[in-house]
């Protein structure tokens, strides 16, 4: 990978704070503190700064202009800006921090402040609970879920190739568990920040190689900095990986109209499915946890895992059935799962992560 190319794709990424209709703040204003928003009020997006969540903002800002062709209007729509504690908080692990809703409290707040109407998400950064007041009813179609692999040197082309003691630069713990899984001696270190600082870590040298999913890298046209894309028995994917999900106020009947007419029931099926696993372990950043659910001839197909930080252990379980029955799958296999993997595993994990108050289980990215 060559600096040069990097810098170019950091310029494409600045064209995202310019649209041609919406406006862009780092400042939400509260149209009013109570009561329904007026039909020449703009619907105001909110969204983290990252090129990526940017990025994110701007397919829906689009999406909504196709469905909505009112939307097309000057001052019809306002991008609104905002840094999470997972934004600014980066010499830490997420685990460090406290795990998920790092990089969604500020947006919930400011959503039932009436600062914003709705928000955008990265599925996988969101907890599996919502605040009281706020709903989720919106996934976006999905994107391809895997990790991609991205090595520093023209040499690797896979996980296999790196050598004993490769140093893998991931916050991960899914990532970390399974990468370790593979081969014991890999040092994997913290490695956070936007898509694009952890490229330039990477061509500095800082680490031999490290994984983001394919999802993130395609929405910004990066995709062919993928040294090669892992597939699930290799890296299973982290829950919602690819997804994007808009929330609201659940009382927001204008917003409600616009992002339902949004959503891609397939996709939602499976990021249901895949939550209820999640919240059935009681998951979120501190426990390599992984699943994915597909739907494939009209049934809903489910693998989950869940392992040790260090890849000394590592739990797998499959199920299927029903589309329409894609929480009671989720729900099942994550109660199956953690009956079968026993309480001795969760007390050791607890050894392993002491900042964890006994009986706190939760999920890696």
């Amino acid at each position: 990978m060559k600096l040069i190319v990097f810098a170019t794709l950091i310029s494409s990424c600045a064209a995202w704070h310019m649209p041609m209709v919406a406006r862009t703040t780092t400042t939400p204003t509260a149209l009013s503190a109570t009561g329904p928003a007026s039909p020449s009020d703009p619907l105001r997006i909110g969204t983290r700064g990252s090129p990526l969540a940017l990025a994110q903002a701007y397919l829906t800002r689009k999406l909504l202009i196709e469905k909505f062709p009112e939307l097309s209007e000057e001052g019809a729509l306002e991008i609104c800006v905002m840094k999470t504690q997972g934004d600014m908080i980066l010499d830490k692990s997420l685990m460090e921090l406290g795990g998920k809703g790092l990089f969604t409290k500020e947006l919930d707040t400011s959503l039932l402040a009436n600062e914003v109407d709705i928000c955008v998400h990265s599925m996988k950064d969101v907890p599996t609970w919502l605040p009281d007041g706020t709903v989720l009813p919106c996934n976006l179609e999905r994107e391809d879920t895997n990790d991609a692999f991205i090595a520093g040197s023209d040499s690797i082309k896979s996980i296999a190739d790196l050598p004993d003691n490769a140093v893998i630069g991931t916050a991960s713990l899914r990532r970390q568990a399974q990468l370790m899984a593979q081969n014991p001696t890999f040092k994997c270190v913290n490695f956070r920040g936007n898509v694009q600082t952890r490229l330039r870590k990477l061509d500095d040298g800082v680490v031999d190689a490290t994984l983001l999913a394919i999802a993130g890298l395609k929405r910004m046209d990066m995709d062919g900095c993928a040294t090669s894309v892992l597939e699930w028995d290799e890296m299973l994917p982290a829950v919602a990986q690819g997804a994007i999900g808009i929330q609201c106020r659940d009382d927001d009947e204008r917003s409600l109209k616009y992002i339902e007419a949004l959503n891609h029931a397939d996709t939602k099926s499976c990021v249901d499915c895949e939550r209820a696993f999640l919240a059935a372990l009681d998951g979120n950043c501190k426990t390599p946890i992984a699943g994915q659910a597909r739907i494939v001839n009209g049934e809903m197909l489910f693998r989950g895992l869940i392992a040790m930080p260090d890849g000394s252990e590592l739990y797998e379980t499959s199920s299927s059935g029903k589309v329409e029955d894609a929480v009671e799958i989720g729900t099942k296999a994550g109660e199956e799962l953690k009956a079968s993997v026993g309480d001795k595993f969760f007390e050791m994990m607890v050894e392993m992560s002491p900042q964890l108050a006994p009986g706190q289980v939760t999920g890696g990215k």
